[in-house]
């Protein structure tokens, strides 16, 4: 026989970094027997390494072309100043969200924010790796994940999530922001996270990605929860981990 009475509900999110996965494949630089050039440009105004006895500076005067090009195999970075170093910037908004008491009469939604970029790599990926909102009494079990892209629908137990601006159970979320815009930044919802108002939960699917080099996207997590009369009572927490993982 099912328990019933007060649901109540707490979300935690947390990231973590993959930052190199494979092996890194550097351009062949200028070189012969007894020298070597790195970070060749043509042009004139611009200098890697413009020092005096106490101070030193990038300088970019002049500069015609900068950002990424691609082709299926290769890709460059323009500009004088372009950095050899491959990197993955992944910002969590952290903290903790309490829900308070869920219904089976209405909705409860939720949302939380991370920004993701990445350079001289092929792309990334960010999976989310975290059970859905668990009972805290032990032996008991987890609030339902959507396997597909499914609507709210109250009384009928669910969690899901997508990462795109919703109308319905209510208007909340927002679609990724690309940072200064879409010609530096090309993150993208994976599927089955990427239409409005459906939300999906499975533990390890890749929820948002790149396939090139990118500047930061800014991506909106909507979380939506419903209970059933027959949804187990007590506390269910849900500590949310993502993991941002650079791709070769």
């Amino acid at each position: 026989m099912k328990r019933r009475g007060l649901l109540l509900l707490s979300l935690l999110l947390l990231g973590v970094i993959f930052a190199m996965h494979g092996n890194v494949v550097f351009a062949q630089q200028s070189s012969s027997t007894n020298y070597q050039v790195n970070e060749v440009f043509f042009g004139t105004g611009g200098e890697l390494n413009a020092c005096s006895t106490s101070y030193c500076s990038k300088q970019s005067a002049g500069e015609m072309g900068v950002g990424n090009t691609a082709s299926t195999n290769y890709q460059a970075q323009g500009g004088f100043n372009t950095d050899r170093t491959p990197y993955i910037m992944f910002n969590v908004t952290g903290g903790t969200t309490d829900l308070g008491v869920l219904s089976t009469g209405n909705a409860s939604t939720a949302t939380a924010t991370f920004a993701v970029k990445t350079y001289l790599a092929g792309g990334y990926v960010v999976q989310t790796v975290s059970d859905p909102p668990t009972n805290t009494l032990p032996g008991f079990p987890t609030l339902n994940p959507l396997a597909t892209p499914t609507a709210s629908s109250p009384g009928t137990e669910q969690f899901g999530i997508n990462l795109v601006a919703n109308t319905s159970p209510t208007n909340f979320g927002a679609n990724p922001t690309q940072v200064p815009d879409n010609t530096f930044s090309f993150g993208t919802v994976a599927s089955g996270y990427n239409t409005a108002n459906l939300f999906k939960y499975v533990k390890g699917d890749t929820i948002a990605q790149s396939a090139r080099s990118t500047g930061e996207t800014d991506y909106t997590i909507s979380y939506l929860y419903n209970i059933s009369n027959i949804t187990d009572a007590g506390e269910y927490q849900l500590n949310h981990v993502l993991v941002a993982t650079s791709t070769y």
